[in-house]
């Protein structure tokens, strides 16, 4: 059994563990609110806002390294919703990365809704969740665990195109934002 350890208890947090237990992990989450809580997981994944990347990393990186750490964040201008905040070329999880020099960090699950992963549907078809980054291995433990939980997943390339899905997500957040889709819509791989 895989042993999972969830930062943050929002929609996202929870739809997520709710996808890995319905595939067999063992989850639990540091809230918030649980200041030096163990990191018990070998998988960890950051479902919090991008600003909380730096307090998660400053607090908990000691017991990050080895891990697969998965960033799932949309690093959006929360206050105009008109761009990302890193560097042209750049990525949230390229940042996070290179503070986390000792993790395998991958990029998956922010080109997805709370609710699309909790139904396992976006309109007629089964959720995809890409996942980028430079560890096959942990790329493939991590679309393992997505499969497990009865989703589609895809290896969407090197850490480089974190850049794009955070892209992606962008795009997806200001649709449903400006209400030109649902927040149980988005978009859908097909094969």
């Amino acid at each position: 059994m895989s042993s999972i350890t969830v930062f943050g208890n929002g929609n996202m947090g929870q739809a997520i563990a709710g996808v890995l237990t319905k595939g067999g992990a063992s989850v639990d989450h540091i809230g918030s609110g649980d200041a030096g809580a163990a990191v018990t997981g070998d998988v960890v994944i950051l479902a919090v806002p991008y600003p909380a990347l730096d307090q998660i990393v400053q607090a908990y990186g000691a017991q990050l390294a080895g891990k697969i750490v998965v960033d799932i964040t949309n690093p959006l201008n929360f206050e105009t919703f008109d761009s990302l905040v890193v560097p042209e070329g750049s990525s949230a999880t390229a940042e996070l990365a290179a503070k986390l020099p000792n993790s395998r960090v991958l990029k998956a699950f922010n080109t997805t809704f709370a609710a699309t992963l909790a139904t396992g549907k976006v309109g007629q078809d089964v959720t995809t969740v890409l996942v980028a980054g430079d560890d096959a291995e942990a790329k493939a433990t991590l679309i393992g665990l997505i499969e497990n939980g009865g989703l589609r997943a895809k290896d969407a390339g090197s850490l480089k195109r974190a850049h794009e899905l955070e892209a992606l997500g962008f795009l997806q957040l200001t649709l449903a934002a400006s209400e030109k889709i649902g927040w149980t819509g988005g978009f859908a791989v097909i094969d």
